[in-house]
């Protein structure tokens, strides 16, 4: 479901009757309803994810450096890889799997939802970057996007091109995540615009401070970018594909819980306490148009202004 294209012309005779909604002469015709379209409900599997922890009796008895149940610190670094398992699922290139008693169900990523503001590679000889299949009733089940045979370098262009696509279905950009490899290249192209770059920032400069004694400060980096269509933070992501560039309107994503973070015991089998951490979650999309990506991307390459989705 989408919204109504805006009209310059919606205008009526005070009093008279309703003309037909699309009748630029406004004549009192009487009131025409016009037809609602149902939206399209969209959905994404469940995943399961788990940590397994096995602490002797023996470890959690003794005196430790750093900490003082052996249980309890295991708990917690099992919590922390979890979090960190579930924000690379999301940044993949996965589709949604329907779980089954003998098929593990798979959230789809997010790469899974980007087939409508997308810049993908085409090169001359191999395989051509393309949008992931169409949704099947509703969920992206289908093949995932495909991996361009080769990489191309970061274009801002590209970059302009997808955030203007999202904004014309309605995206509010605000985000922009990529690959710390690629958050360097971005930066370095920011900071050394030429004449066929549009990035136009200072050059990096030292903030001396109120005392020299303290020394100063290079900055060379650029967190922050003023778009036509908003501001939009570029942050950089350790978990994440290094051939992505996600550009997203955040409120517009979420991680939903079928069963939160919870542990439980498992039966004793030998000398040790066993626990288990589990989580069963799935990335919502409210509204995946408003999103985009650059793909098939070379992070060692030096970043550019000009469109390179066609290899020459």
């Amino acid at each position: 479901d989408s919204l109504a294209p805006a009209r310059s012309d919606n205008k009526h005779v005070d009093g008279d009757d309703f003309s037909a909604e699309g009748d630029t002469a406004q004549v009192g015709t009487g009131y025409d309803g016009v037809a609602i379209s149902a939206g399209d409900r969209i959905g994404n599997h469940c995943q399961i994810s788990r940590k397994d922890i096995s602490v002797s009796r023996r470890a959690d008895r003794v005196r430790k450096a750093g900490r003082k149940s052996e249980t309890g610190y295991q708990l917690a670094k099992a919590g922390r890889e979890l979090k960190r398992d579930l924000e690379a699922a999301m940044m993949a290139n996965n589709a949604a799997v329907q779980g089954t008693d003998s098929v593990a169900g798979q959230s789809a990523s997010y790469m899974a939802w980007m087939r409508n503001n997308s810049s993908r590679y085409n090169i001359l000889s191999g395989t051509d970057g393309a949008d992931p299949a169409a949704l099947v009733s509703g969920f992206p089940t289908g093949a995932a996007a495909t991996d361009a045979g080769k990489t191309r370098a970061l274009s801002e262009q590209d970059i302009l091109d997808v955030i203007g696509d999202c904004y014309t279905e309605g995206g509010e950009i605000d985000t922009m995540l990529m690959h710390p490899t690629l958050k360097q290249k971005w930066s370095q192209y920011m900071f050394n615009p030429s004449s066929t770059n549009s990035g136009r920032i200072a050059t990096p400069f030292q903030d001396h401070g109120s005392s020299p004694k303290t020394g100063a400060t290079a900055l060379a980096a650029v967190d922050v970018y003023v778009s036509d269509f908003g501001v939009i933070d570029v942050i950089p992501n350790r978990f994440m594909r290094t051939r992505d560039v996600a550009i997203f309107e955040s409120g517009m994503w979420a991680i939903a819980y079928l069963d939160r973070y919870q542990q439980f015991e498992i039966a004793k089998t030998g000398d040790s306490k066993k626990r288990v951490l589990l989580v069963d979650w799935t990335l919502e999309a409210l509204n995946p148009d408003s999103s985009g990506v650059v793909a098939d991307v070379d992070s060692t390459a030096a970043m550019v202004f000009a469109t390179t989705e066609t290899e020459t």
